[in-house]
């Protein structure tokens, strides 16, 4: 009897711990860019830094992108996402793919810039600037999956240069991976990859077909046109030597990547999220490169949606000047 008793108090501990502990879904992007790992990197934190004492992680899900992650977000199928800007700017309008804002999404932080690779084969090369993608009209190209955020800000950046991506282009449907596979096979000829630098894909193409392919720069005209005055894109440097072969720097453009989780997540569990984050900056940057963008100084610079109650508790306890404009509805008076 007393064994017995023993065996159900124990299972009764599992059990409550099981309860206790709870595991996210965070829907990231494909493998081949830099959504993914960074995904990893935040799920790793999670499960070495909060699991054991707090009782949830997040858990890093590869997906089509931001297009597929808001729909996911929407569905409930995931709690957190990471996005594009530009998606961000949708879901908080309700406009591009969507017809009505979703005013569930919240903000958590900022994380690092999406730099804007635009890879053209060198055959068809000539300024060495986005005119050059202008020139190319009719080559097959690679901007993303259906439905993924690559190839929605890359449609909107070709209508800012005059080109409908879909018309103008012999399209190709994939991951950065399989997309910049296919430019090393001659199948295509060009591709827009946004990514953190440096993205996998884009290293591997450079160290295999380093001589078959240029990034190009974007002008400063080039960039504004691009951008549509939606004040997302900025310009950006990519460093000398952040890909094989890269001597020189490359002027292009670049919009933030933030994490969006929805409003009904605990407020508890995003602050301590937020506040693991921001506590662990060099256990993240030890995993990927990209999240070096990260600190308390840019943390909510540019967010287009507003902020969680728990980051917004996190921000004011660190002593940062919460802009009205992302403090969420239901902290308002």
């Amino acid at each position: 009897m007393r064994k017995t008793i023993c065996t159900l108090m124990m299972a009764g501990v599992m059990m409550t711990g099981a309860a206790k502990a709870e595991d996210y879904v965070m829907q990231t992007a494909s493998t081949g860019g830099t959504f993914h790992p960074v995904g990893v990197a935040i799920s790793t934190l999670s499960k070495v830094k909060l699991l054991p004492s707090e009782g949830f992680s997040l858990t890093a899900v590869n997906s089509a992108g931001s297009g597929a992650n808001l729909q996911a977000m929407a569905s409930g199928t995931a709690d957190f996402s990471i996005l594009q800007g530009l998606f961000g700017y949708y879901a908080a309008r309700g406009t591009g793919p969507l017809s009505t804002p979703m005013e569930d999404i919240r903000s958590v932080s900022m994380l690092w810039q999406n730099v804007e690779h635009f890879i053209l084969r060198n055959d068809l090369v000539d300024t060495g600037t986005a005119a050059d993608i202008v020139a190319a009209k009719g080559a097959g190209a690679g901007m993303g999956a259906r439905n993924s955020g690559s190839l929605g800000s890359g449609t909107l950046l070709m209508e800012g240069l005059g080109l409908t991506a879909e018309e103008d282009f012999q399209m190709i449907y994939s991951g950065y991976g399989p997309t910049l596979d296919a430019m090393a096979n001659g199948q295509i000829d060009f591709a827009s990859i946004p990514a953190g630098v440096p993205a996998g894909a884009i290293t591997q193409i450079l160290a295999t077909n380093g001589d078959d392919v240029t990034i190009l720069n974007v002008t400063p005209e080039e960039a504004e046109a691009m951008d549509g005055g939606r004040e997302l894109w900025t310009a950006y440097t990519i460093p000398p030597n952040s890909y094989p072969g890269q001597d020189e720097a490359i002027q292009t453009i670049a919009q933030p990547n933030f994490l969006a989780v929805n409003d009904d997540v605990s407020e508890d569990h995003v602050y301590k999220l937020t506040k693991a984050l921001y506590e662990n900056l060099p256990f993240l940057q030890s995993i990927h490169p990209a999240t070096k963008a990260m600190s308390l100084e840019s943390a909510i610079a540019g967010l287009p949606t507003p902020l969680h109650p728990g980051a917004v508790r996190y921000y004011r306890e660190v002593g940062l000047d919460i802009p009205e404009r992302l403090i969420p509805p239901e902290m308002q008076d």
